[in-house]
C-alpha cells in the first residue's frame, strides 16, 4: 500500500512542498436544511503564499474542519498570483482594489512601518512577504470580499521594469530622477 502512495505522488507531494506558508482567515459553520433535518458542515477561507511575491486564496467546504482547510489550501495553491515588490518589502505604488461592496486602499510605506492593515488584508500581506504597507478597508467587512478586493488591487501592481517594457523604454526613463531639479538649476 505504501508503495502505491509513493508512485502516485500521494504522501510525498506534501512533504516536498513546504515552501508555501498558509494562514486560516475564517471558518464558518454552515448548514443545509433537508427533508431529514439540518446537515451541518464547515467553510474555510485560507491564504497561501511563499512570502516572496506569490500569494493566493482559496475556500473549501466539508463536513469536518480539517478537510475544509485542506480543500481551501489546495485551491489557494492553484490560484496563486505573482506580485512585484519594491526592495522585497513594500509595494511599488499606491492602489485601490474592489470586489463587490469590499473596497481597499493600499499605500507604499517607508522601511520600519510594518503592516498596518486589518485582519484578512494583513494575512494576504504577510503571506505575500510585504513588510511595510499601510492599508484600509472601506466598505464590506466580509473577509471573502476583503481578500478578493485586496487581490484585485495587487493584480494592478506594476513594477517600473514592466511599465518600461510595455512602453518600449528604459527603466531609467520611467523612474523619476531624484537629482532632476539640480540639473535644471545648473542649466539655467
Amino acid at each position: 500500500m505504501a508503495r502505491e502512495d509513493n508512485r502516485r505522488g500521494g504522501r510525498r507531494e506534501r512533504e516536498e512542498t513546504p515552501e508555501f506558508a498558509d494562514r486560516l482567515v475564517a471558518i464558518n459553520r454552515v448548514s443545509k436544511t433537508t427533508k431529514g433535518g439540518k446537515n451541518f458542515g464547515f467553510a474555510a477561507l485560507v491564504v497561501v503564499g511563499d512570502q516572496n511575491g506569490r500569494v493566493g486564496f482559496g475556500k473549501g467546504k466539508a463536513k469536518e474542519v480539517p478537510e475544509a482547510i485542506r480543500k481551501a489550501t489546495e485551491q489557494a495553491k492553484r490560484q496563486m498570483i505573482r506580485v512585484p515588490l519594491r526592495e522585497g518589502r513594500t509595494l511599488h505604488h499606491d492602489m485601490n482594489g474592489r470586489w463587490g461592496a469590499g473596497k481597499v486602499v493600499m499605500r507604499t510605506a517607508p522601511a520600519g512601518t510594518g503592516i498596518i492593515a486589518g485582519g484578512p488584508m494583513r494575512a494576504v500581506f504577510e503571506m505575500l512577504g510585504i513588510q511595510d504597507v499601510v492599508a484600509k478597508s472601506i466598505g464590506s467587512q466580509n473577509p471573502y470580499n476583503m481578500i478578493r478586493a485586496t487581490i484585485d488591487g495587487l493584480k494592478k501592481e506594476a513594477s517600473p521594469r514592466q511599465v518600461a517594457q510595455r512602453r518600449g523604454k528604459k527603466v531609467s526613463d520611467i523612474l523619476p530622477k531624484s537629482d532632476a531639479p539640480v540639473a535644471e538649476a545648473a542649466d539655467a
